[in-house]
């Protein structure tokens, strides 16, 4: 699969979400086998580039190609503007983010709430196309099906877009009424994909390999794209190709690997975002890691009372070596997706 001049390693891609896929879990992602992941989203406020939660998200030292930045706006020309500006700065794609569906986003008319209004969105895709093309960057669109049920214009926007010059697609199975509620549809996926000649990526609900394979089939996807399910579990993107490439299940991580994964993410967070913030920004992370293991709930609970970077550190590391003791790979009922934890987070 390619996006302009990038050829992925693989079509297994993590989703961008705000507060999650920041620096240090975009690339314990591609270490584990993503061959793409997306940014959080940027906004297109220039007031706003110097601040210190935008330079945070537009971090990516260290990050491998190809580096993807999502950007959020209700302006043409304000948007092709943070297209330049972040294309400048290192980006190599350029993504449109049309799926949002927090109300502080669609409330300002961005996000999905574009999908609303297909006259202004063509008139941003139009804009950040060709603020992009001198720069040879591609510019792709992260949307949902519509904006409710009554009004699915995922395959008309998606026709428009490429027609604009758009060079990838995702679709999340969900209009923005349902936020993340109820269950992800793939037949307009399926007419998304059936409508457009670039590649197209099936978002929603996939957190297994045999979801990943059953959704591909149904919807002929160039790939998946995995959001929520790689919380706490960023190794479903080995097992994920793995699986579509042999047919086979991977065996669950050793509890040693998760310790080290995790220990080596904390020590990646404080040094983003500095000691006050990080410590309690990675409380949302181990609860995702220790949600379903044994004794999980009550080490959360301790491990929210912590209030410095040292000590919550070396209670993870305790916490994993006590696990450790008894598993050497991770309990099978780790697999399991604690979905309430992943919607309160």
């Amino acid at each position: 699969m390619k996006i302009g001049a990038f050829e992925l390693a693989n079509p297994v891609c993590v989703a961008p979400m705000a507060g999650v896929t920041d620096l240090p879990f975009r690339k314990l992602c591609k270490q584990l086998g993503a061959g793409y992941a997306v940014s959080e989203m940027v906004t297109s406020r220039k007031d706003l580039w110097a601040s210190l939660k935008t330079s945070r998200r537009a971090n990516h030292d260290g990050e491998s190609n190809p580096i993807a930045v999502q950007i959020a706006g209700t302006s043409p020309s304000m948007m092709a503007e943070a297209a330049a500006y972040n294309a400048d700065r290192g980006a190599q794609i350029i993504d449109i983010n049309m799926g949002c569906p927090a109300k502080k986003v669609c409330d300002k008319w961005a996000g999905s709430a574009l999908m609303q209004d297909e006259d202004l969105a063509l008139s941003i895709v139009e804009a950040v196309v060709a603020a992009c093309a001198p720069r040879n960057v591609p510019v792709t669109l992260k949307m949902r099906t519509g904006w409710c049920q009554s009004h699915k214009n995922a395959e008309r926007i998606a026709r428009s877009a490429e027609s604009a010059g758009v060079q990838m697609i995702a679709v999340h199975g969900r209009t923005r009424e349902q936020g993340y509620g109820g269950l992800a549809e793939y037949d307009t996926i399926a007419a998304v994909k059936a409508a457009v000649r670039v590649p197209v990526l099936a978002n929603g609900d996939i957190d297994s390999p045999e979801k990943a394979r059953e959704v591909l089939a149904l919807t002929g996807a160039d790939g998946v794209m995995i959001g929520r399910a790689a919380q706490g579990r960023p190794w479903i993107f080995r097992e994920i190709t793995h699986y579509l490439a042999t047919g086979e299940y991977l065996a669950p991580p050793l509890v040693a690997e998760v310790q080290s994964l995790l220990l080596d993410h904390l020590i990646e967070h404080y040094a983003l975002y500095g000691e006050y913030t990080g410590l309690r920004s990675a409380r949302k992370h181990i609860g995702w890691y220790v949600a379903g293991l044994p004794g999980g709930a009550d080490f959360r609970k301790r491990m929210n009372a912590i209030e410095d970077a040292q000590t919550q550190w070396a209670a993870v590391q305790a916490y994993f070596a006590e696990l450790a003791s008894h598993h050497d790979r991770l309990p099978a009922m780790a697999q399991e997706t604690d979905m309430e934890l992943m919607e309160h987070a």
